[in-house]
């Protein structure tokens, strides 16, 4: 029996402070999100975002809540399961989540009592990053670590240029482009504080000699992707916009790459989006659609943050209209891509592959 493991970021199991206050201390007190001295990061989330953040951050979890619960996890399982019924009796397929529930440790213990001796490991994050993917491969590692036995295990690659992903993308973007007819096209990422950027530049240069520090050193340091960037968050969040615009016809005068979700005083990898959508309507810009690449699930980032506080300020500053993309989210022809994805990348007969298509191997990279 194969065993799938999809991997989301988390959240809080009601919209309330207490629920949040809750996810909040597990998600922000990884040392991979807030990757600062443990003694500066428990100061930090215990003595600043615990009491302060909650309230706000349920206040905001509230706007976009569903009779069925968190967006995220709604469209999360969804997916799971349109992905489960692709894969066929073969498979055992389940959610986990990094923070919150369900968590990883519940979808592992379920994979293993369904007694899989293989466990293929899919993080939903097409861009690769420590805070996100590191962690979820972390969470699997962790884990696993007390058992004496463990499957197989296969990660599968972040796939932030994959044909299916960048074409599930289109399919939801194209008809609004069409019937917007936007002034400008902006693809919006989540941030990074720049550290972590730096840290994961520092670790390949260390493993590269004669490599010497590259990412954010020139303005045009994430025009290509290729090398010591291949594995670069910001560089891969540029080669997605660079390779959606390309299938949306879009000319690159008439798109931008922002950031968004920032967090603290510290610098965050920019241009940043608010800063972004203010110099466009300075510009006289006055109609923006407006993708999240990042989320291949709609959530707060999303819905909230710019579905609808980005856009109430962009009109509010004169905007015409702002029409932000709903992720592929548990869409039909995104099932199908992520599993013609994990066929691809994990060939093996018990995935309808030819027996001779070569041996199962990790695809993990580092993070």
């Amino acid at each position: 029996m194969n065993g799938l493991l999809l991997v989301n970021v988390g959240t809080p199991d009601e919209p309330t402070p207490a629920a949040v206050r809750r996810y909040l201390r597990e998600f922000l007190g990884d040392g991979r999100v807030i990757d600062i001295h443990p003694i500066a990061r428990s100061l930090l989330l215990n003595l600043i975002i615990l009491p302060l953040r909650p309230r706000r951050s349920a206040a905001a979890y509230q706007k976009i809540w569903t009779p069925q619960g968190s967006p995220l996890l709604v469209h999360s399982r969804a997916l799971a399961e349109a992905i489960s019924a692709r894969l066929g009796p073969g498979w055992v397929v389940r959610l986990g989540m990094r923070y919150g529930n369900p968590s990883l440790a519940t979808a592992l213990t379920e994979l293993l009592a369904q007694g899989c001796q293989r466990l293929v490991v899919l993080p939903l994050y097409p861009q690769q990053a420590s805070s996100t993917t590191g962690a979820a491969i972390e969470g699997v590692f962790d884990g696993l670590r007390a058992r004496q036995s463990h499957p197989s295990l296969s990660i599968v690659s972040p796939f932030y240029d994959d044909p299916g992903f960048l074409a599930a993308w289109a399919r939801h973007g194209q008809p609004i482009i069409e019937s917007e007819r936007p002034d400008h096209v902006l693809f919006s990422f989540h941030g990074l504080p720049e550290r972590q950027i730096r840290k994961a530049d520092d670790e390949r240069c260390q493993d590269q000699p004669g490599a010497t520090p590259h990412c954010l050193t020139r303005s045009t340091c994430c025009d290509d992707i290729g090398g010591q960037n291949a594995a670069c968050y910001r560089a891969q969040s540029f080669a997605t916009a660079r390779l959606l615009a390309e299938r949306l016809g879009i000319p690159v005068e008439r798109y931008s790459v922002c950031f968004q979700s920032r967090l603290g005083r510290t610098p965050w990898i920019r241009p940043y989006t608010d800063h972004v959508l203010s110099s466009l309507l300075a510009a006289g810009k006055r109609r923006i659609v407006v993708f999240c690449p990042a989320f291949v699930a709609d959530c707060l980032e999303t819905l909230e943050e710019i579905g609808l506080r980005a856009r109430e300020d962009f009109l509010a500053q004169g905007g015409e209209s702002m029409t932000v993309v709903p992720a592929p989210n548990a869409d039909p022809a995104w099932a199908d891509a992520l599993v013609a994805l994990i066929r691809r990348q994990i060939p093996s007969p018990a995935a309808s592959e030819p027996a001779d298509a070569g041996p199962i191997k990790s695809t993990g990279t580092r993070t």
